[in-house]
């Protein structure tokens, strides 16, 4: 554990969800393959399409409409919906397309292998202080068995503009009536989390399980109030 500031009293604690409270990466690994599995035995003429062509539809939708990066799962259901579209179909057979593709990723998504490490320390935490969830994902905090920990899970897009903005800070202080700065945000992410919460107030833990040197990191540019490197040693600040 590093500390760069001097903690002020602890009252509360949000935290991320992907990549902080269990790896993400597999799993949005799965649910990418899901969505081309799926794509493959329902809708064929998606042959046509290479996963990169995808990929840029994405980027390009996202140049288009910037708000679909606070709603992923609107964003996934643009791309398959726009580029059924581009496919040649019509717009209300591509719109329900989408929706089913959609529900088929989001079972995947939410195939989630939580460590017995993170109940421990969530259910020890719980009984300490209130924990809100603050996620720019789509996972459902209640189906992975995280969501029982928690006062009040806060999901992008639902509950207004992905972190950094201050929309979910701002509602889970107020769901929380307590002052920022008496709230530690424990996120992975040193922009999203460590940036969207110092600058909306919080006090600021950087789950750091990787061994990156925050000097070496080209997104450090706000500096956290504290470095943990296991979810455990949170129990050694409450």
């Amino acid at each position: 554990m590093q500390f760069y500031r001097n903690l002020q009293p602890l009252k509360a604690l949000t935290f991320d969800l992907d990549d902080t409270l269990y790896d993400n990466r597999p799993v949005i690994h799965r649910a990418e393959q899901a969505m081309h599995d799926w794509l493959a035995e329902h809708h064929p003429c998606s042959h046509k399409v290479e996963r990169d062509d995808w990929k840029r539809l994405k980027m390009e939708l996202a140049a288009e409409d910037p708000m679909l990066r606070h709603d992923v799962t609107r964003w996934r259901y643009e791309v398959l919906r726009v580029g059924l579209m581009q496919l040649g179909y019509t717009r209300p057979k591509a719109e329900q397309a989408a929706d089913d593709g959609v529900a088929r990723v989001l079972v995947v998504r939410n195939q989630v292998d939580v460590p017995e490490e993170t109940h421990r320390v969530l259910s020890a935490l719980k009984q300490k202080l209130p924990l809100v969830a603050i996620t720019n994902g789509n996972v459902d905090a209640g189906k992975i068995g995280l969501g029982h920990y928690f006062d009040r899970v806060l999901v992008a897009g639902r509950d207004g503009l992905a972190k950094p903005e201050p929309d979910m800070f701002e509602l889970a202080a107020k769901a929380l009536d307590l002052p920022a700065s008496s709230i530690l945000h424990v996120g992975d992410h040193l922009v999203t989390d460590v940036g969207g919460a110092k600058q909306n107030g919080f006090q600021a833990c950087w789950y750091n399980d990787q061994q990156r040197e925050l000097h070496r990191e080209p997104k450090a540019k706000w500096l956290p109030d504290v470095e943990i490197h296991s979810l455990s040693q949170l129990l050694e600040l409450v």
